[in-house]
């Protein structure tokens, strides 16, 4: 970078970069982010009337090319760049053109609290660098993401480093394990790594002599009198494959071996699911509209890690023990539940053996409120005594200590925090949406925000959490460090200010192999293609065709002219990030997409008085605004119900039997529960570009990434598309099935749930061989917690008390 930047001030460029700063300075504003730069770029090479290389590739083309961040003083221009992924620099030029320098993040924090009048001299820096400085870390900004591949080679590379020691290691990992007090893999009769490796060849000859479907409960004394106890399979077979699995691994060990013998180890069999705050339950409880994705998702989760565990059991040889897995969801016990049964304390899932719902109610500070529903934005003074108290549940439950926790959103992780913390249990986080990148400027301002969505506690929750966990889950690895134009989520906590707060100069190790990419699945009884006939009910054919072509309805607006038009479909919560009225305005301004298309809209809201906030109720209102401006009458409907699964699968298939698309339009979306279900259907999906639900077009498909900015071109895009399908009669049905096969193929929740479980073995196992000192880490923790968090929640009780 420092070549560059003085490639620009040294050279001829200089008073390019000059009057580009100038015609910022004339815009009377002072801060300005990426989007506004290189619109403003543009601008300047067009009236400057620069040639077509300038934009791009002269040095301050490359310099503007890579800045995320511009902010004027008077005395000098600051300039945020990012040269590579998971990489930002902060450089400061003089008003003079004298100097242009690089400068720490503590500098440009300082910056940004006196651009909102509100610095301090003396301010708390949290910095979280000492405790990751001589941690394992991955060295290539490709690999981020990829912390379990990153694992499996470096324990490999320290088995042939140093095969003694390591082999030990290994004897001892497993001659650890129990359930309850039952041994298994290794009994005492095995003293040593040396000796397993002996043992292992005995029992191989042995197992060679049987058929390989013999039961293990007819040869299982001979393996326990060479000191093999039960867990290494249900056949001779079985046993005789992880058995050579380990001998090949202690004498020559690679990755895949690691990962498939870890995989068979019986290492989990208790599980915990942690989503406070929503509305939790089954059919009709399918969460608040701010919960409704995560409900779903933890649900199929839990049902998808129950199955795999039982599995993994049966075909480890442990259910003849009697041996079967646990799941539990903890949530929250609404007393005033609407007839819910968000009041039972104990419910069990839908389609499995054991896995439970478990509601611990709030502590009674105020049964006005306590009583009640609570939004993820008010939740957080109740979540300690929560944590607490679901503590003495979880171990009745169980009769015993889980074998991971894993939080869901940042709730969730930080009572998953206090949880793994007391109970000495692998923490596992998923945040589904980090509130801070979706809210622009969400931190800078967050004192005119505390009142409505309390930043200042959810963001160190974030922090708190984020850094204790054992490892991160992200269902893209856009959510950790973006893309080259854009930052990632936890690229966000990186460094940032609290004005008059507190400053982060370094928040989170973006590099740490704690961080791994598993994404979610879909259910596939319920999302499935249109073009499976045999699997569909005609009678829910007809109902939803009706729902979504003609029934009247006085929570459906609006009725269509041409019904045969091929529809666009759109299903989301009416929300400004949501951006479903941009999608409505795109379609009223494009005359060609009303004369080729229907918009048809599902959300669970149709009328204002129906919101639950000021912000809902207007961003319904603007779409009647707009549907009235545009003269959508006759071109649109707008169902506005919740709807069972059942019905929404069919949904997308009917609209795909109209050779329909879906678009997801989304200021900014995380990953895109709706986005799985409509390609999987076998909707042509086009969805937004920012976030990481582009990750789920194949790169091949990047027509189908779009820009909710850019009403026209995402029009022209669309309009591209059906050209297409007009001119190749077969294009339409390439696209659904390429993308239907996609999500199948690979976000699948066997896929998920046997990457999760092997991900909480591999960490169970390296924090069992190379313990790190985390103690220093997790104090520290604690200390924002104690310090921070717990005053700034206390100031919410306050206000409930009050109310």
């Amino acid at each position: 970078m420092y070549e560059l930047v003085q490639a620009v001030i040294n050279g001829d460029e200089e008073t390019a970069l000059h009057q580009f700063i100038s015609a910022l300075s004339a815009s009377g504003k002072h801060y300005f982010l990426r989007n506004e730069i290189l619109l403003f770029f543009a601008d300047y090479c067009h009236q400057s009337q620069k040639p077509a290389y300038f934009y791009y590739s002269s040095s301050v083309g490359k310099l503007i090319q890579y800045t995320h961040e511009i902010i004027l003083q008077e005395e000098s221009t600051w300039f945020v760049v990012r040269p590579k992924i998971a990489n930002q620099e902060v450089w400061k030029l003089t008003a003079d053109f004298s100097k242009f320098e690089q400068m720490t993040p503590q500098a440009l924090l300082d910056v940004r609290d006196r651009l909102v009048n509100r610095y301090q001299p003396h301010i708390l820096e949290i910095d979280l660098h000492p405790f990751y400085e001589s941690s394992l870390r991955i060295d290539d900004a490709r690999n981020i993401g990829q912390g379990l591949a990153f694992l499996n080679r470096y324990l490999c590379s320290q088995l042939l480093t140093d095969p003694q020691h390591w082999v030990e290691m290994l004897f001892q990992a497993l001659h650890r394990l129990r359930y309850d007090g039952i041994r298994l893999l290794l009994s005492d009769r095995i003293t040593s790594g040396i000796q397993l490796a002996e043992q292992i060849k005995l029992a191989l000859k042995l197992l060679s002599e049987r058929s390989p479907h013999e039961p293990y409960e007819k040869f299982h004394s001979h393996l326990q009198e060479l000191g093999f106890e039960p867990g290494w399979g249900n056949t001779a077979a079985r046993v005789s494959e992880t058995l050579e699995l380990l001998d090949r691994l202690i004498y020559s060990p690679e990755p895949g071996i690691l990962e498939t013998f870890v995989a068979r180890v019986p290492a989990v069999f208790r599980v915990v699911l942690v989503s406070v705050h929503g509305w939790f339950g089954q059919d009709d409880v399918l969460g608040r509209n701010e919960t409704l994705g995560q409900v779903i998702y933890v649900l199929e989760q839990a049902r998808s890690l129950e199955k795999e565990l039982r599995e993994h059991i049966k075909l480890a040889g442990l259910d003849l023990l009697g041996i079967k897995p646990h799941v539990i969801i903890l949530t929250r016990l609404i007393p005033n539940c609407e007839g819910t049964s968000c009041n039972l304390p104990l419910e069990k899932l839908q389609d499995t053996e054991n896995a439970w719902i478990l509601r611990v109610p709030f502590g009674e500070f105020n049964p006005e409120v306590t009583n009640n529903w609570i939004s993820k934005f008010e939740i957080w003074p109740y979540l300690e005594q929560f944590a607490l108290d679901a503590e003495k549940e979880l171990l009745t439950q169980f009769q015993g200590k889980p074998n991971l926790i894993v939080g869901n959103y940042s709730d969730g992780n930080l009572v998953a925090f206090i949880l793994s913390r007391r109970m000495k249990v692998t923490q596992c986080n998923i945040a589904h949406s980090l509130e801070k990148p979706k809210y622009l400027f969400s931190n800078l301002y967050w004192q005119d925000l505390e009142d409505q969505y309390h930043f200042s506690v959810q963001f160190t929750a974030d922090l708190i959490s984020m850094n204790a966990a054992d490892f991160i889950i992200t269902s893209s690895s856009q959510e950790i460090v973006g893309t080259p134009d854009t930052i990632g989520q936890y690229e966000s906590y990186k460094w940032f200010t609290m004005p008059q707060l507190y400053h982060v100069v370094d928040g989170i190790d973006l590099f740490s192999y704690k961080f791994n990419l598993v994404p979610p699945g879909v259910n596939e009884n319920i999302f499935f293609p249109y073009s499976q006939k045999e699997n569909r009910d005609s009678n829910l054919c007809t109902q939803v065709h009706d729902l979504l072509f003609s029934r009247e309805d006085p929570k459906i607006f609006g009725h269509l002219d041409h019904p045969n038009k091929r529809p666009i479909f759109a299903v989301d919560t009416i929300t400004s990030i949501n951006n479903l009225n941009g999608l409505a305005e795109c379609f009223g301004k494009s005359q060609a997409l009303q004369e080729r298309c229907n918009l048809i809209i599902l959300t669970s809201k149709l009328h204002p008085d129906q919101a639950i906030n000021r912000e809902e109720a207007e961003e319904i209102q603007k779409l009647y605004d707009i549907i009235d401006q545009y003269h959508l009458d006759g071109k649109i409907r707008w169902v506005g119900m919740r709807i069972p699964s059942n019905e929404l699968g069919e949904a997308y298939r009917v609209v795909a039997d109209y050779q329909g698309i879906y678009i997801h339009f989304a200021h900014f979306e995380s990953f895109g529960r709706s986005i799985l279900e409509a390609m999987i259907s076998g909707l042509p999906t086009f969805t937004t570009e920012f976030g990481g639900s582009s990750e789920i077009i194949d790169n091949q498909e990047n027509g189908f990434n779009v820009n909710p900015t850019d009403l026209e071109g995402t029009a022209k895009k669309v309009l591209d598309f059906l050209d297409q399908c007009d001119t190749h009669s077969e294009y339409w049905c390439e696209v659904s099935e390429r993308m239907s096969q996609r999500i199948h193929n690979k976000y699948n929740w066997h896929l998920h749930s046997n990457q999760l479980l092997l991900l909480t073995k591999m960490v169970s196992f390296w924090n069992f061989v190379v313990p790190e000192n985390n103690e220093a880490r997790d104090r520290y923790m604690e200390a924002l917690f104690h310090l921070i968090y717990k005053p700034r929640a206390e100031k919410i009780l306050e206000k409930h008390k009050g109310g």
